[in-house]
């Protein structure tokens, strides 16, 4: 028995100091405090590389932040000045169109305003020309009377009205004496398949001062008259009366 403990140890003692025994790390023997402040140290150091990358990121964010807001800042002002040139060139536009139709307008207006006055100029002629062959058979003439010239008949724009024109002229030369009387307008219409006749003025409109006349040597007449709705007008003749007799006459047919 004795004998067998001792080869038991012997076999234990080979087994940790012999070939088979375990191997040993031979280490270095730090204190405690000496890794915590190398884990403080190594902490602290992570700690200032993150802050550093998060201030280096922030800056650069910054940056493009500042360039975008200043690109979009030149990109509004440019479409700003843009529309404003727009508006100006429409504004423009608008101002030569309106500039170019008050020309037409104003070229058109005297065009007609110098129609218009070489139209009077030629009637101021012809009424010269027509007035001083008048004076002149005045003066010739032994016979005195009164006449009715240049009668014109002109329908209105109201529907059914008309504008009667005449000269009276009185022909007695320098020694006429003045011619009183009065004026009849007889008017041929057709109405309901018949010819009717319209004496103005009416038989109750006698003492109308518009047809009362008083002439010394010429005098213009002009007036307005109608005819009834749905009637057509034929002819228009004009009467000079005095003392109820007719003194001269002139008719147009329409």
């Amino acid at each position: 028995m004795a004998t067998g403990g001792a080869s038991l140890k012997l076999k234990r003692l080979r087994q940790r100091f012999g070939i088979n025994a375990p191997r040993l790390a031979v280490r270095t023997h730090f204190p405690w405090y000496l890794r915590a402040l190398a884990v403080v140290a190594m902490l602290s150091a992570m700690l200032i590389l993150a802050a550093w990358i998060f201030e280096a990121g922030k800056r650069t964010a910054t940056f493009h932040g500042n360039a975008s807001l200043r690109e979009n800042g030149l990109l509004r002002a440019r479409v700003s000045q843009l529309e404003s040139e727009l508006a100006r060139l429409r504004d423009s536009k608008g101002s030569g169109e309106s500039n170019l139709q008050i020309e037409r307008a104003t070229h058109q207006e005297l065009t007609l305003q110098i129609k218009a006055l070489e139209e009077q100029n030629a009637a101021l002629k012809h009424d010269l020309a027509f007035f001083e062959n008048l004076m002149s058979a005045s003066n010739t003439s032994a016979d005195a009377g009164i006449r009715i010239e240049r009668m014109r008949v002109d329908p209105e724009a109201t529907s059914g009205q008309y504008r009667y024109r005449m000269l009276l002229v009185n022909s007695g030369g320098q020694r006429a004496k003045e011619f009183k009387g009065t004026l009849e307008i007889v008017l041929q219409v057709r109405q309901a398949d018949k010819d009717v006749m319209i004496r103005l003025p009416s038989r109750v409109e006698r003492n109308v001062g518009d047809f009362n006349l008083e002439i010394k040597h010429y005098q213009r007449i002009e007036g307005l008259f109608s005819v009834p709705p749905g009637a057509t007008l034929k002819s228009v003749e004009a009467r000079v009366l005095r003392d109820g007799q007719v003194r001269a006459r002139h008719s147009l047919a329409l």
